[in-house]
């Protein structure tokens, strides 16, 4: 055997998985298939979900170091700009903060590798290895030096929104689970990079065609680094699902923000439009089959109240190293699966019900008169939108909290899992 555990795709799911079981004391392999830093499409905020799993990695999150800390979400629609700070919790820390991917992975990558992990970049996973039982005792990758075979008796697939390791296996996306799709542009902009708010827009405009309301919603996110990370989204739910075309609609979009964002001139854009796809609540199923546990975007695990994905990756994969660990310490066989049908049955306790409320609001708000009057009649008061938030974020604590926090736990224990 070539390592207890094959962690497959360094994203931060795969870097927290391997993290975590290298800190058990777990012989783990992880592999890249492309180089590190490395581009990754992403929005690149961390909510206080994120910034909760970063600090369990013992990552120095410190302005010194490059990070842009954020007070909370500043929200802007129906004609109306509110900003709310994130909630004060025994949970979770009170603030977030943005990176780009381009370092981010590479962070928590060597962060794995210091806590002894291995990692092997250009190693790009082509194949499941299967046993006679069909059973995952390995993996395929092709090198640079050609084919290579690893084997471990357990594998883990954090190879993001393609899943093409558990598509080998059979185990395709879901129809019938909520999808989204994002395009994201950096610009200069001195007048909004370093900006103590992320910013949601409920509402995106465009000033051609009489300031007509255009589909999906937007974010601007400040990266303190003299540029911002601009991107819309739009869900299944909406009748511009994939007919649109979005890198268009994005500069339709910042063609009606203010001028001295700088995000109307060409000139101030840093790269290219580029957008992926936001597999969520739970899109792809089982999370654990044959030997292989599904980690973040492999598993479909984006919220759907709000398209993050990094926070999602990074508990699962210390959920699925806990799990992992426990079950090596078994002998194989139905004792060790026993274990590790623990994987699944946990996510879904713990995400289940608040992703089922998740597709019905996607639902709803992909009709545009829904949200019109959602947007009309919520924004205007603040304690209305200081419970959107912690519902749309998940933050609350779970035993505890205030009168918000147990009417959100109560609907998420309430609603059937998905």
């Amino acid at each position: 055997m070539d390592a207890d555990v094959i962690v497959v795709g360094a994203g931060p799911g795969g870097s927290a998985t391997a993290y975590h079981l290298a800190k058990h004391g777990v012989n783990v392999l992880l592999l890249e298939k492309t180089e590190f830093p490395r581009e990754k499409v992403c929005g690149d905020g961390l909510t206080p979900r994120a910034v909760k799993q970063l600090i369990d990695m013992g990552v120095d999150v410190g302005p010194e170091q490059g990070w842009l800390h954020n007070k909370g979400l500043r929200v802007i629609g129906g004609g109306i700009r509110l900003e709310l700070d994130w909630p004060e919790l025994a949970s979770f820390p009170n603030y977030g903060l943005t990176r780009t991917r381009m370092d981010f992975d590479d962070l928590l990558a060597r962060q794995a590798v210091a806590a002894g992990a291995k990692l092997l970049v250009n190693n790009n996973v082509i194949a499941p290895v299967l046993d006679a039982a069909d059973r995952v005792v390995g993996v395929t990758a092709k090198t640079p030096e050609g084919e290579v075979t690893y084997r471990a008796p357990l594998v883990i697939a954090a190879d993001g929104v393609s899943g093409r390791f558990p598509l080998a296996l059979g185990v395709a996306k879901r129809e019938d689970r909520p999808m989204g799709v994002a395009v994201r542009r950096y610009y200069r902009s001195p007048a909004k990079h370093d900006d103590d708010y992320l910013e949601s827009w409920l509402e995106l405009r465009s000033r051609e065609g009489g300031d007509k309301l255009l589909p999906g919603y937007g974010w601007i996110f400040g990266m303190g680094d003299g540029r911002v990370n601009v991107g819309l989204g739009v869900l299944n739910s909406s009748v511009a699902y994939g007919k649109t075309n979005y890198r268009q609609l994005l500069i339709d979009w910042m063609g009606s923000t203010p001028e001295d964002w700088g995000m109307r001139d060409e000139a101030n854009a840093d790269g290219p439009i580029m957008g992926a796809a936001l597999p969520m609540g739970f899109n792809r199923t089982p999370h654990y089959t044959r030997g292989v546990l599904l980690v973040g975007d492999s598993g479909g695990m984006v919220n759907p109240f709000n398209g993050e994905g990094i926070a999602y990756a990074m508990e699962s994969g210390a959920l699925a190293a806990e799990i992992v660990t426990q079950a090596l310490a078994r002998p194989e066989g139905p004792d060790r699966e026993r274990a590790l049908q623990a994987y699944p049955q946990e996510l879904k306790i713990r995400y289940g019900g608040y992703y089922r409320l998740g597709g019905m609001f996607v639902k709803l708000i992909g009709n545009p008169q829904v949200m019109k009057l959602a947007t009309k009649h919520g924004m205007p008061h603040p304690t209305l939108m200081r419970f959107v938030l912690k519902l749309l974020a998940n933050l609350t604590d779970p035993r505890g909290g205030d009168a918000m926090d147990r009417i959100i736990n109560g609907l998420s224990r309430v609603a059937p899992a998905v």
